[in-house]
């Protein structure tokens, strides 16, 4: 149940286009969330949690979890081996906190429109961005968290 509900624009139907349902990616493949500001911000815990649903994690001293808070418009953009898509919806926090992390919040964003961006056949994604934590503690939380997602 979420904590916060979005304030304007959530649809009860889907309305997704361009493509049927979230694509399957790779664990750990970095995206883009774009918040009202416009503020985009890089996400490296996203979790499928359905056709159109996408949970992540958020700092919880982020600029972006306040812009959220104030305007649940969102748009996720994903690049990474074999997928590029912008996920369009309404994104909320479900879980104020984590048992993985003190350090950050669950947000779910709802889609209500996708846009395939290989749809067209004239490019492939052959990789997706390269990334690791310097710092180890981080990265062991972020399995602990994405664990912890995959259950909401």
């Amino acid at each position: 149940m979420p904590t916060s509900k979005p304030r304007t624009g959530w649809l009860r139907g889907r309305n997704l286009t361009g493509m049927d349902a979230l694509p399957v990616w790779d664990q750990g493949t970095p995206a883009i969330l774009c918040v009202a500001g416009p503020h985009p911000i890089p996400v490296s815990t996203a979790v499928r949690a359905g056709d159109d649903r996408v949970l992540f994690a958020l700092g919880r001293k982020r600029d972006t979890l306040q812009f959220l808070r104030d305007d649940s418009r969102a748009a996720f953009c994903l690049l990474g081996e074999g997928v590029a898509f912008t996920a369009h919806g309404n994104a909320w926090v479900v879980a104020e906190q984590l048992d993985a992390s003190d350090r950050v919040v669950a947000v779910e964003l709802r889609v209500e429109r996708l846009q395939d961006h290989l749809a067209d056949g004239r490019t492939e994604m052959l990789d997706g961005p390269r990334w690791r934590w310097r710092d180890e503690e981080f990265g062991e939380a972020e399995e602990q968290i994405v664990a912890e997602l995959s259950g909401l």
